[in-house]
Order: C-alpha cells, then sequence, then structure tokens
C-alpha cells in the first residue's frame, strides 16, 4: 500500500514502528487525530498474514476511535497500536515493556488499552513503563471489567431509539430480540428484564442462551432465526456486517440496537433501513460505554462519575436523530456528521498559541 497516500487520504497524524529483537516486538501506533485531546485506543495483537495488513488494521481502527471518542463526548482524539504475533504463544514480559517505553516515547499524544489478543496483566506490564494505558489491575486503579458499563450504555442508547420510534423510551412490554449473550449482552438483558421486557436470545454457546431462558424468562431461538422474530427491537450483539442484503428483508423490528460492531456490512444497508423507517443507533455511539468508562480513569476513576457519563449516550443518540431529520440523512452519516462538527468547533477554538498547552482528558 502507498501508506503516505493513504494517510493524506483521511488525514492521519503519525505512523510509529516499534521493533525490539530481543523479545520479538513487532508493532505499529496509529494515531489519526488529536485534535480534542491525546489519541486514546487499544492494543491489538493477532497474526496478520502480511505487514501490509497490519498496517491498515492499524489505521482504519484509529480513524475508527477519532469519530468514537468524538461522539462519545470525550476530549480524546483517536489511535490504535497493532502487535503482530499469536497472542497465545508469542507473549513475554519484556515484549508488553518495549512496547511501553515506545508508548512513553510518545509523550502522552497515545493512550493506550485493551483490545483483542491483549489482557489485563498485559496493561500491567506496559505501566510499569509508562502511565499512558489504561485498563490496568484494580491496584492500579482501574475500573474493572468494562462490560456491564457498555452494557448500560447499550441499555440507556436503546431507550433513547425507543422514544424516537414509538414515542416512549419505556421498553416494558417491548419484546426485544437479542443476537448473541455474551458478557455485554447478558447484561443488557438483565436490565430489559428488570424493565419488563419481552426477551427473545440467540447464541452458538448453547449454555449462555440456557442461562437466559433460566435467569430472565427468555425465548430460544435458533442463530439463523433471530433476524425474522416478531420483535419491536432487534439488538445485535454478536457479529458485525449483520445488516445486509440477506437479513435486512427479515426484519420486522422497529429499532436496531446493540452491542456489535460494524453492524453495517456496507453503508448501502444504512440507507436501505434508513428508507424502511428503521431506527438505527449506530453502533460506535451506543457501544460507546467502555471506553467513557476507560476514559475516566484517566481523572481517576469515579464510578458514580463515570456513569453519569455513560448515561449522555441518549443525548448523544438524540443529537444523531436530530441531525439525520436536519440533514435528511441516515442516522450512521449523521453519527459522523456528529463527531466531525465537535472536531471542527474545537479546532477553530484553538486558533491561539499557548507553550505547553494542556488538554482536558475527559469529560463534556
Amino acid at each position: 500500500m502507498e501508506i503516505f497516500k493513504y494517510m493524506e487520504t483521511y488525514d492521519y497524524e503519525q505512523l510509529v514502528f516499534c521493533q525490539d529483537q530481543t523479545s520479538g516486538l513487532k508493532a505499529i501506533i496509529a494515531i489519526h487525530d488529536t485534535t480534542l485531546g491525546p489519541a486514546l485506543g487499544g492494543t491489538r495483537m493477532w497474526t496478520y498474514a502480511s505487514e501490509s495488513e497490519a498496517i491498515e488494521d492499524a489505521l482504519r481502527l484509529a480513524r475508527g476511535m477519532t469519530y468514537k471518542n468524538a461522539a462519545a463526548g470525550l476530549n480524546l482524539g483517536g489511535g490504535k497500536a497493532v502487535i503482530i504475533g499469536d497472542p497465545r504463544t508469542d507473549k513475554n514480559p519484556e515484549l508488553f515493556r518495549a512496547f511501553g517505553r515506545y508508548i512513553q516515547g510518545l509523550n502522552g499524544r497515545y493512550i493506550t488499552a485493551e483490545d483483542v489478543g491483549t489482557t489485563e496483566e498485559d496493561m500491567d506490564l506496559i505501566h510499569s513503563e509508562t502511565d499512558y494505558v489504561t485498563g490496568v489491575s484494580a491496584e492500579f486503579g482501574s475500573s474493572g471489567n468494562p462490560s456491564p458499563v457498555t452494557a448500560y450504555g447499550i441499555y440507556i442508547g436503546m431507550k433513547a431509539a425507543a422514544k424516537e420510534a414509538f414515542g416512549s423510551d419505556s421498553l416494558e412490554g417491548k419484546t426485544v430480540a437479542v443476537q448473541g449473550v455474551g458478557n455485554v449482552a447478558y447484561t443488557l438483558c438483565r436490565h430489559l428484564h428488570e424493565e419488563g421486557a419481552k426477551l427473545i436470545v440467540t447464541d452458538i454457546n448453547k449454555e449462555a442462551v440456557q442461562r437466559a431462558v433460566e435467569e430472565f424468562g427468555a425465548k430460544a431461538v435458533d442463530i439463523n432465526e433471530i433476524y425474522s422474530q416478531d420483535a419491536d427491537i432487534f439488538a445485535p450483539c454478536a457479529l458485525g456486517a449483520i445488516i445486509n442484503d440477506t437479513t435486512i428483508p427479515q426484519f420486522k423490528a422497529k429499532v436496531i440496537a446493540g452491542s456489535a460492531n460494524n453492524q453495517l456490512q456496507d453503508t448501502v444497508h444504512g440507507d436501505l433501513i434508513h428508507e424502511m423507517g428503521i431506527v438505527y443507533a449506530p453502533d460506535y455511539v451506543i457501544n460507546s460505554g467502555g471506553v467513557i468508562n476507560v476514559a475516566d480513569e484517566l481523572a481517576g476513576y469515579n464510578r458514580e462519575r463515570a456513569l453519569k457519563r455513560v448515561e449522555g449516550i441518549y443525548g448523544t443518540i438524540e443529537q444523531i436523530f436530530a441531525i439525520s431529520k436536519r440533514d435528511k440523512i441516515p442516522t450512521y452519516l449523521a453519527a459522523d456528521r456528529l463527531a466531525e462538527e465537535r472536531i471542527a468547533r474545537v479546532a477553530k477554538s484553538r486558533g491561539q498559541f499557548l507553550q505547553n498547552e494542556k488538554s482536558i482528558i475527559s469529560g463534556r
């Protein structure tokens, strides 16, 4: 790939290559935009087929974090890191410590966190070399498992979407079809059950399904039947690209709101569901509770404050619906516009030069 051409097209700031022969570290840090503040994004460890694939993944994910953090109202930019290697066999303490030193060398421009293939223990090793890391052990001030907070954000965002579709944000009596019953979705189901919603669930993990049936009175269906259920709300909480040519004709739900990443297989599918009148809560906005929670660690974690900020997802979703109506565009585009407008406003407000300018890391 032509790296500088790609970076210029999407206006990336920096791409850092990290190598340590002793530990076997081969990592790439991509910083997309720091207009709002230091770039925050996790470190992914993966067995990439090529260096080019790893570079492209880092760049793509970093840009996604810019939009996610901006839409979430955080004073944080977007970045991402990837480590080339098998997380099952290639990890060693020296690798993560070496990586931590590279992060420290960026002097706060990039703050990392857990992602696919990395763990809390890995973050602790990085933390031994730098303070620019979140998701560490509780002894270092971590917020702990982010799944419950992410689920709470999904629940809050779903209520905002329900208000748009049905005129009320009450989920009592509403039928919600939940695809996937993992850690986040299980907690989501608990919130929905407590409010009096009816649940239809599916998952490749039969034990997870049975747990939801027993604890929440959920109805279990086959994994291929979840799309066509007679439900008010469809909550995709497993795979990406599940809003596609095959599934769209099956939808009976008036709302799509769930935790899965990259739910639209293609932008055309976002256009299609918009034309059908389905209220879609854009994935990277409604599932931002986790990053909001992690960002709070940077100011000294306070759970009550973090949850209050996660509740702001309700208002953000409402803003997206307002932009969608204002500009006559689908909500997935409205979410991008919300993020871009916020970045543009902050960029203009930073016209004055300040020596050693300080960024407020989180907040609204």
